[in-house]
């Protein structure tokens, strides 16, 4: 009686992977904007200070610039971006209004704990030309959050303080649990960057925002610390299949 050996290698389990939960609301913020008619730009992650804070309005004694904030390199005039306004001071350069901008990528500061990491993710956007205002960008503010998380959440604007805009504010969302929570930074550009980009304050204004995607992504799924969208652990991403 004749013996057949399978020649067919085993099965073997496959399983398909998950798309991280960082690119998903990244890329959602994006293509949120570019439906807005923003256009996506990116740029240098490391960047000089001239982009990352003198075009900015950032003053050589602002807390932001110094090292216990910043990641400098060793000439000590090039840092790791701290925010991707840089690209938007670059697509400004070399465009003229009327432009809309959405800039993702990563960014990098001295912070590290349950909220914080020293690299993150931020998306953020600017629209300038003739006549832009508060009301415009409280309307753009409130349709992307309730894009995110509902028409049924609660927002507030708080005075705020940041350089480049002027008028100023930080948005809040109020949880189920009855705590405000800060889920972006805003404000009317200030025409100093205006005029360091060559645009004509008197004629131009425009209006700016930033937001955090892995405070977004914490608060969209129920995460409690950053740092497990860090440690490839496969049970947490599967999660978000």
């Amino acid at each position: 009686m004749s013996t057949f050996k399978d020649i067919h290698p085993p099965e073997v389990a496959t399983e398909l992977g998950a798309y991280h939960p960082i690119n998903q609301v990244k890329d959602y913020l994006v293509n949120l904007l570019k439906d807005l008619n923003f256009n996506e730009l990116t740029g240098p992650e490391i960047e000089s200070e001239e982009y990352n804070f003198d075009m900015l309005n950032i003053k050589k004694s602002h807390p932001a610039r110094q090292m216990h904030d910043t990641f400098y390199l060793q000439d000590k005039s090039s840092v790791l971006r701290t925010h991707t306004s840089p690209v938007q001071i670059r697509g400004m350069l070399q465009s003229n209004p009327p432009l809309a901008f959405v800039s993702p990528g990563k960014v990098y500061r001295k912070d590290d704990d349950s909220t914080h990491l020293p690299m993150f993710h931020q998306v953020e956007g600017i629209y300038v030309d003739k006549g832009v205002n508060f009301a415009q960008l409280k309307d753009l503010i409130h349709s992307i959050i309730y894009s995110i998380f509902g028409k049924n959440i609660e927002i507030r604007f708080r005075p705020s303080y940041f350089p480049f805009t002027e008028p100023s504010a930080e948005v809040d969302i109020l949880s189920d649990d009855g705590k405000w929570l800060e889920i972006l930074g805003c404000g009317i550009v200030n025409p100093i960057v205006l005029e360091n980009c060559n645009i004509d304050s008197n004629i131009y204004s425009g209006l700016a925002f930033g937001l955090g995607v892995e405070r977004i992504a914490m608060l969209k799924f129920g995460v409690n610390d950053i740092r497990d969208f860090y440690k490839s652990n496969l049970d947490f991403l599967s999660q978000f299949k």
